[in-house]
This record gives structure tokens, sequence and C-alpha cells, in this order.
């Protein structure tokens, strides 16, 4: 089972994403409302998987991704953003994030990219 780490400023977000990720058979593992906790979560849990949400207090998400590559080279993060901005797209996969989820987002998308990470 795929363990899985939501890191969303939103309670209301990350719910959904933890009844789409057990939907798909996947195990929410650790949840995290901001940069900070997401950080200290990572380094505690050591997911599978990362979605992570751009926009979050206390460090954002691109300051957090970059955090967790130090960390752990080889992490699959997945970016969860609003903004449809290809520079900030472009960023991030730069940055190491193994792809992106534009909210709002479909059910079969998370669960397509979680899928499509895990076998590249």
């Amino acid at each position: 089972m795929t363990r899985v780490m939501i890191a969303d400023d939103s309670d209301a977000i990350r719910m959904v994403l933890k009844d789409i990720i057990a939907i798909g058979k996947h195990e929410c593992v650790a949840e995290a409302a901001n940069g900070l906790e997401a950080i200290e979560q990572f380094k505690k849990i050591d997911p599978d998987v990362v979605l992570l949400d751009m926009a979050m207090p206390k460090k954002d998400g691109l300051a957090v991704l970059k955090e967790m590559m130090l960390l752990k080279p080889k992490a699959k993060v997945i970016m969860i953003t609003a903004t449809d901005n290809q520079a900030v797209i472009k960023q991030c996969v730069a940055e190491g994030a193994a792809a992106y989820i534009l909210k709002p987002f479909d059910f079969n998308d998370v669960l397509a990219k979680i899928t499509q990470v895990l076998d590249s």
C-alpha cells in the first residue's frame, strides 16, 4: 500500500484528498496544515508520495519542495496549485516536483498522478 502524505492548509481539501487516497487503495500516513509541519512530518514519516499545496502559511510549497529535495533527492512530490501559471509549474518541476495537480482537482486525476509518479 502506498504511503501518502498530504500538506495543504485547507481542512476541506485534506479531507477530500484523504477520501480519494482511500478509494485508490492508498494510505494517508501524515497530514500537515502549513509548510513547517510538512517538513517535520516528511522527516518523521518518510512517505512514498507527498501531495503538496503551493500556497501554505509559515513556508510556501516551493520552499518546502526545495527542502524536501535536499533531505531526500528522490522524493516523489506532487504539487497542488490553483494557478496554471506555466512559469510557476516549470519552476516546481525544475526543483524536483514529479508532477502537479490543478485545483479544482478531479478524483481520477489525483489517482492517475499518484500512479504516474510511482511508476516513474
